[in-house]
């Protein structure tokens, strides 16, 4: 039997490295999946239904989070934004594991939607002048823009303790390396390997035919 897919949740402030470290885990497992979200905003010019996003009217959305169809959930700036449970569940049952990109928020509601089979990793910066450091080597953001992401940081950073796992990424390899060893070590998980005791039988029958 194939072992049932893992959700494997990555969150950290802002310039700490977790798109990154998720880029990597892909290209280092093609057989990840990466949640792809729903929203009820426009879709932009480059961005294709299903790729970027599910894009959702907002009564369909609405219907989606009444009907239990969401895995977690959130209005942003007007617009909602959500995890859809339809393709993570086909996932699980092929036994893929699912790689979400999100908030604290987003990882607490889909812990208490999935518990068991949910791990979640949070990624710290070394210090929090280092992680000012990337944001501004981003090259991307207005001053105004970097300082309302600092200031969200200290409210993301305040949760480090609900998470399963917390990565300090002090080098971006190194914290590559204790990301894989978490992977595997879960997936290795007795609880997590149905084939176990099926296996075990064989054995103990082995026992009896001496």
């Amino acid at each position: 039997m194939t072992r049932r897919g893992l959700l494997l949740i990555l969150s950290s402030p802002s310039g700490a490295g977790k798109s990154t470290l998720s880029r990597k885990l892909m290209a280092w497992d093609p057989s990840l999946s990466f949640s792809v979200s729903a929203t009820t905003r426009s879709p932009r010019s480059a961005e294709v239904d299903g790729r970027e996003y599910y894009f959702k009217s907002r009564a369909a959305f609405q219907t989606m989070v009444k009907d239990g169809q969401m895995l977690e959930h959130a209005e942003v700036f007007g617009n909602f934004y959500g995890s859809p449970r339809g393709p993570v569940e086909t996932a699980m049952i092929q036994g893929r594991d699912t790689l979400f990109d999100i908030d604290w928020q987003g990882g607490q509601q889909i812990k208490q939607a999935m518990r068991g089979d949910v791990v979640s990793i949070f990624i710290l910066p070394p210090s929090i002048a280092e992680l000012e450091g990337r944001l501004r080597g981003r090259a991307q953001d207005s001053e105004d823009v970097i300082a309302q992401r600092m200031a969200k940081s200290q409210s993301e950073i305040s949760h480090w303790m609900e998470y399963d796992y917390v990565i300090v990424n002090r080098d971006l390899e190194a914290a590559f390396a204790e990301l894989v060893t978490i992977v595997q070590a879960e997936r290795l998980r007795r609880d997590r390997q149905p084939h176990l005791a099926e296996f075990v039988r064989g054995l103990n029958q082995e026992f009896s035919a001496r």
